[in-house]
């Protein structure tokens, strides 16, 4: 199909759409997807999994060819969950089906180097970087770029996996010996001075429809998000700036779907990109009650061709994840008074994944409390103590 005819095509409610992976992200896109009228189905190899409880499911490897065409006989139209989906799967569906998306702006995002290498070909500042070939090249990356710096594996990596922060010399051999054994590309980014983290969702359609999100501030704690907080602590022109430089993004990739961008604030109001994800992102989740339109109707929406959703504040939020050692204390919580409306004024709203394999930090809900002032939700999360034990 040519970019012209994709262009054109739309895919209206009572379409069926097929998701590449059924985590939590394909659950929550096929719960909103499902009250504008859509059909879902997945290929994810868990049985039962967050997805599959909610859409049909073919329980399969994400490698697994001949599953992906049963995935393209059952669907309408293609998307995915997670860029961690096979990158020639994703290909062959392209070829075979219809992917919005494509495959290329997922093999980008698979790989750190050539991730920095599109943003900057975009115009869009990047934290400083080198690539990694050798001890001798980490030594001398170390050595232009500065101490501290964080070392990581090109790929794979998620929630603070396959990274070393390295604040001395004396730590370079050591952590190089460990990433390399990974057999994984390698690069080094210079460790940015940053005032806060945030994040922009943007949304582009086939037709070139773009729409973004406002900018979450999001605190991580052992580099898992813990919190976004929306509105952001910033500026309003460091907002602006940053939704100005995501709408860049995913314009100049030709992103189809959603694209989050993760930045850093410096002290001086500076922002520098970190990560791209092609998809829903967690940092995104606050939209599902406190947006006109959540990331998820919105992500239906682009893939689907149809005209983008209304993406206005309704009132501030604070998203708190719901990770494994917190799921017992957050149920138990749940049918008590405290967990709907506080003396706070917050009003929370629970959602749980239907994971059953229970693990510390591992993902298993968040919740978003719509306040009045977002110091108001954070407080709330405090005085749960729910939270305080990590």
């Amino acid at each position: 199909m040519s970019s012209n005819q994709a262009s054109q095509q739309t895919w209206l409610p009572g379409s069926t759409i097929g998701i590449l992976g059924g985590g939590q992200l394909g659950r929550m896109m096929a719960l909103a997807g499902t009250a504008m009228g859509y059909r879902f189905i997945t290929l994810d190899p868990t049985q039962d999994s967050p997805c599959g409880q909610v859409a049909g499911q073919i329980e399969a490897a994400y490698d697994d060819v001949d599953a992906a065409r049963r995935l393209a006989a059952a669907s309408d139209v293609i998307t995915y969950e997670f860029e961690n989906v096979d990158a020639e799967v994703a290909a062959l569906l392209e070829k075979e089906s219809s992917v919005p998306q494509g495959s290329a702006l997922l093999y980008t995002t698979q790989h750190r180097l050539r991730e920095k290498r599109a943003i900057e070909a975009a115009g869009v500042p990047v934290a400083p970087y080198r690539e990694i070939t050798s001890l001798e090249s980490l030594r001398e990356a170390a050595a232009e770029l500065g101490l501290p710096g964080v070392l990581k594996t090109a790929t794979g990596g998620y929630d603070g996996k396959g990274q070393i922060v390295l604040r001395s010399e004396d730590q370079l051999e050591t952590a190089y010996e460990e990433l390399a054994a990974t057999g994984r590309e390698l690069v080094l980014e210079k460790f940015v001075d940053f005032q806060c983290e945030i994040s922009v969702i943007a949304a582009r359609s086939p037709k070139g429809e773009v729409k973004s999100f406002p900018v979450a501030e999001n605190i991580h704690v052992n580099n898992i998000l813990h919190l976004s907080i929306v509105p952001a602590r910033v500026e309003e022109q460091v907002q602006r700036e940053a939704r100005k430089l995501a709408e860049q993004l995913v314009e100049h990739l030709g992103a189809v779907g959603l694209l989050a961008v993760e930045m850093f604030v410096t002290k001086d109001g500076q922002l520098y990109v970190n990560e791209l994800a092609p998809r829903p992102h967690n940092s995104g989740h606050y939209t599902m009650e406190a947006c006109a339109t959540s990331q998820f109707e919105q992500h239906v929406r682009a893939v689907c061709n149809m005209p983008l959703g209304d993406t206005t504040l309704l009132t501030p939020v604070v998203m708190v994840n719901v990770l494994g050692q917190h799921l017992e204390q957050v149920i138990r919580a749940s049918g008590r008074p405290s967990i709907a409306v506080t003396e706070y004024g917050v009003v929370p709203k629970l959602h749980l994944y239907g994971k059953s394999d229970v693990k510390k930090d591992r993902k298993m809900g968040h919740i978003n409390l719509l306040c009045k002032d977002v110091q108001d939700g954070l407080d709330w999360v405090e005085q749960t103590n729910i939270w305080r034990q990590g």
